[in-house]
């Protein structure tokens, strides 16, 4: 296996990006140059630095940001004290530095001047622009009530504009997260151990000695925490399974790879727990002690056996059987990793329900090298009147669906928002703050029709992506390097809280999110709900109550404090009560029982790709976060584009070479806009193809990324809804390819 440096020598690309920090001040000729830094009043050593935590992706890394000689943001470094980073950041939070120097980015309030499709917009004043969302906003809730504007956040700064909304009457807030990324896994462990596994995951990798990793990319998903305790686990010998049809980075540094057929993870995972349970390689002491059910899932699984497995995942039996016996010797300290994003086939929920079972068979949750028990810290809310009562849910849109998810779903605001004769209220606006929902949410045709139904349409960012390109007003967010935000309070082994503050003044008239949102609260009278004057205020009041302050955070950036008790895992035979109907660890869910979904999870076949086309898989690269960072000049010059990979069997029928660039057609006719460069490896299996997420931008004003590669999301139009949870599955797509210019073709016919 590769050793330590190796698997993290993707970091060390992170240099190149810090290099370019300085070089990338000749990106801005013609913009406005820094008057003076914000932090004019502190003395000349902390002038040198000012704390930040990154917004690159939710890692949510703090650090340190530092200027040159002319008080210019020159680069960011990871704050020592930080448990998240430890020091140390990814190549994109180095590369953060680009977003602030972009200049492509929203520069000045915008209202459009045509119908929605066209980029026509008019520069306006802030005044003007939240007046205009002010009064459709109001208008919304004379005429059908306030719960029909929806918020869709991604990022800091929509923790206000979801107070905004609370206090006009609507709870309907959206993070796209949940619906198209983590809620599946978020539902199975909690119908499972009753709690959920949340951000950054509770996984105790630095202290495993089994990792198995079933279609999580750690590595290439630079989780940065999650990178470097495997990087700590593999240099003392912890042995990491990989089950991914694509030789990914993680299973470069594996001791076994498992090339799965896709669709049939749920079958593999059966298949484990026979082993596990009739070998009897599960934990006995801790299965009789903390769970219930394990004789009726010992019953289920009798027949599901390694060859039965094998005719369907294609992994043989011996290497089930080796696998299983490596996480049963491994016990209590091994992971079977939730994974994060995990909606893929819209039976999503029991795939995950399937990872919770096993990992409770091996007792590894709350077991050193397992899950630890997570810690956060709770700071006080600043004081605020009661927020109304909602006279309507987005659950009323789906009358006995979906009871078991725990947020509200982003897609089903969207289906919610076409008119349909039965549904009492339809969502007639949208916020939408800091998530580029056309290329976030699957089914583009659906999202624009929804889009085209609204009375108001009003987007925050930074960056002019495609959804601001549909919105009637485009409000400028001042990047994360410009402004304060909500004390980080993310869960680790130790409770900590991270600043952030601003590291210059705003460039252009751009804008922190809560300054917007205090601004919209006076035009819509409810300015009470912000009665605080600066966000320094508000900050310094909870600091306060806590014996801390603003000024000591600005001076250290991060805080740790101690647990309240010595919990981090289970003591030996401690009586635990799990936050479940019977109080313990189920591995037969009632609550699934109730609801009419199988208590057990069950493999169920998949639709197989129609000849001459492949499985669509998609995934993430350590250089890019979704689709909002491939316009930042740092961040793209490590990765421009994305490839497609192509087993060389499949490229050899097709008559395809090596990087040849190709367009991409999916089963219900829909052609990529942009050709895409193929990769011709053996990485990858013959059934399927991969690309990264996040390219193929058609923004025009995105000059750096546009036409760059091809997006995933525009060929994802068949969504497989997971019915217990409506998780949006995007795998049960299938494309072939197009080898010569779609639009030469037209044109020619």
């Amino acid at each position: 296996m590769a050793n330590r440096r190796e698997f993290i020598r993707i970091s060390s690309l992170g240099l190149g990006g810090m290099a370019l920090a300085g070089g990338s001040l000749s990106l801005v000729k013609g913009s406005e140059v820094i008057e003076s830094l914000f932090q004019s009043q502190l003395s000349d050593r902390q002038r040198q630095r000012v704390p930040t935590y990154c917004e690159i992706c939710f890692w949510k890394c703090a650090g340190w940001v530092y200027f040159n000689e002319d008080g210019k943001i020159k680069k960011i470094e990871g704050n020592d004290n930080d448990l998240n980073c430890n020091g140390r950041l990814c190549p994109r939070g180095t590369g953060g530095v680009g977003m602030y120097y972009d200049p492509d980015r929203l520069k000045t309030p915008l209202i459009r001047t045509e119908e929605r499709g066209r980029q026509t917009f008019r520069e306006a004043s802030w005044d003007e622009a939240l007046s205009y969302i002010a009064e459709k906003m109001q208008k919304i809730a004379r005429e059908h009530g306030p719960e029909c504007v929806a918020l869709f956040t991604h990022g800091s700064g929509g923790k206000y504009f979801g107070d905004l909304l609370k206090a006009t009457g609507s709870t309907n807030i959206a993070a796209p997260s949940f619906a198209q990324c983590r809620g599946p896994r978020e539902v199975a462990f909690i119908y499972t151990f009753g709690e959920s596994i949340d951000s950054p995951e509770n996984t105790d990798i630095r202290d495993t000695r089994c990792l198995v990793l079933i279609g999580s990319h750690i590595g290439e998903n630079m989780h940065n925490g999650q990178v470097q305790e495997m990087s700590d686990a593999i240099d003392r010998g912890a042995t990491i399974i990989t089950v991914d049809p694509r030789y990914s980075t993680a299973a470069s540094k594996s001791k076994y790879w498992l090339p799965i057929k896709p669709a049939t993870d749920i079958a593999l995972l059966l298949a484990w727990i026979h082993v596990i349970i009739f070998e009897e390689l599960y934990d006995r002491d801790y299965v009789e002690r903390y769970t219930v059910g394990f004789e009726q899932l010992k019953e289920h699984v009798r027949n599901k056996t390694p060859e039965w497995a094998y005719g369907i995942t294609t992994i043989k039996p011996h290497i089930i059987r080796e696998t299983a016996r490596e996480m049963g010797n491994a016990s209590p300290a091994v992971i079977v990793h939730p994974g994060r994003h995990v909606t893929w086939y819209g039976d999503d929920t029991q795939r995950s329900r399937s990872i919770a079972i096993l990992n409770a068979l091996l007792g590894s949750w709350g077991r050193r090298g397992g899950f630890y028990r997570n810690a956060n810290y709770e700071l006080p809310s600043f004081p605020h009147p009661e927020f109304p009562e909602p006279k309507r849910t987005w659950r009323e849109a789906f009358p006995g669906k979906y009871n078991l998810a725990t947020t509200v779903l982003a897609n089903g605001v969207c289906d919610a928002t076409i008119p349909s004769a039965d549904r009492s209220c339809n969502f007639k606006g949208w916020i939408v703050c800091g998530t580029n929902l056309i290329e976030t949410l699957p089914n583009q045709k659906n999202t624009i029709e929804a889009i085209q139904n609204l009375e108001l349409l009003a987007v925050i960012d930074t960056m002019p992506m495609e959804i601001t390109g549909w919105a009637d007003v485009v409000l400028p967010e001042c990047t994360y390097l410009e402004r304060y935000d909500s004390i980080r309070t993310g869960q680790a082994r130790l409770p900590q809280i991270a600043l952030r503050m601003p590291a210059s003044e705003p460039l252009y008239d751009s804008k922190p999110s809560w300054w917007i949102a205090k601004e919209l609260a006076k035009k819509l009278g409810l300015q009470a709900y912000f009665d605080y004057d600066t966000i320094e205020d508000l900050l310094d009041w909870q600091l306060r109550q806590i014996g801390s302050s603003l000024e000591e955070m600005q001076r250290i950036g991060v805080k740790t404090f101690e647990r309240d008790a010595d919990d981090l895992y289970f003591a030996d035979g401690e009586a635990i009560e799990f936050n479940t109907s019977s109080g313990k660890i189920e591995l037969y869910s009632p609550d699934f029982e109730a609801e009419g979904f199988d208590p057990l999870p069950n493999y169920t076949p998949h639709e197989e790709p129609p000849e001459g086309f492949y499985r669509l898989n998609y995934g993430r690269g350590p250089a890019h976060t979704f689709s909002r960072t491939a316009n930042n000049a740092n961040l793209t010059d490590i990765m421009e584009e994305n490839s497609l990979w192509v087993n060389p069997k499949v490229a050899s029928q097709w008559g395809i070479r090596n990087d040849q660039y190709v367009w991409l057609r999916n089963q219900d006719d829909i052609t990529s806009k942009f050709p895409i460069k193929v990769r011709v490896t053996e990485r990858i299996r013959w059934d399927s193809v991969y690309m990264v997420h996040g390219f193929g931008h058609d923004q025009k004003r995105l000059t750096r990324c546009y036409g760059k590669g091809a997006s995933d999301t525009e060929l994802i139009s068949r969504v497989l809804v997971d019915p217990i949870m409506g998780g949006t599955g995007m795998r049960g797509n299938f494309v072939t390819f197009v080898l010569e210019d779609p639009a030469a073709i037209a044109a020619d016919t």
